[in-house]
């Protein structure tokens, strides 16, 4: 009976790490959360297409909306404009209808609804995103660094070279 238990696990050892690279061969995060289905009517763009669209950063904007915290963990594009998506609607009067709109969020998802409530406003939005999705095409997006936070100057600063002589 030992003899076909240790058989059983020589065997799971055996064949686990094929298990392993057979899934990640087919290009599947084991603890990954399954993507949802994008149902938005603002179409979703690939690399290429907002490749183009930056090459003309002047007629372009940028809309991420998602939250700072988010933004500062994954990354977005160079120059956007970020209002998230619960505050987008109060925040129309500030965004140009000039400029043809991209919405930015991890995999599009919130980019694609918040294009839909833009267009529906009268916006020329021409697609939406996700920065996740953009930069597992190949494209690059920028990291930003929350900064250290400041020292309090009105703290007393401890002087290592002052001479210290009783009195």
């Amino acid at each position: 009976m030992k003899k076909i238990t240790k058989l059983v696990l020589l065997a799971m050892l055996l064949v686990a790490p094929a298990a392993f690279a057979a899934e990640a061969a087919n290009g599947k995060k084991a603890d990954a959360p399954a993507e949802r289905a994008y149902t938005a009517k603002t179409p979703k763009l690939n690399r290429a297409q907002i490749d183009a669209l930056l090459a003309k950063p002047s007629e372009l904007l940028i809309i991420d909306v998602r939250r700072p915290d988010e933004i500062s963990k994954i990354g977005t594009f160079p120059v956007y404009l970020n209002v998230q998506i619960d505050a987008l609607e109060a925040a129309l009067p500030f965004i140009p209808k000039e400029r043809s709109i991209v919405t930015v969020s991890n995999h599009a998802g919130r980019a694609g609804k918040a294009g839909d409530l833009l267009a529906d406003k009268g916006f020329k939005v021409v697609g939406a995103i996700g920065s996740q999705n953009y930069e597992e095409e190949g494209g690059k997006i920028v990291k930003i660094a929350i900064p250290a936070p400041k020292a309090d100057a009105s703290a007393p600063k401890a002087d290592a070279h002052a001479e210290h002589k009783p009195k």
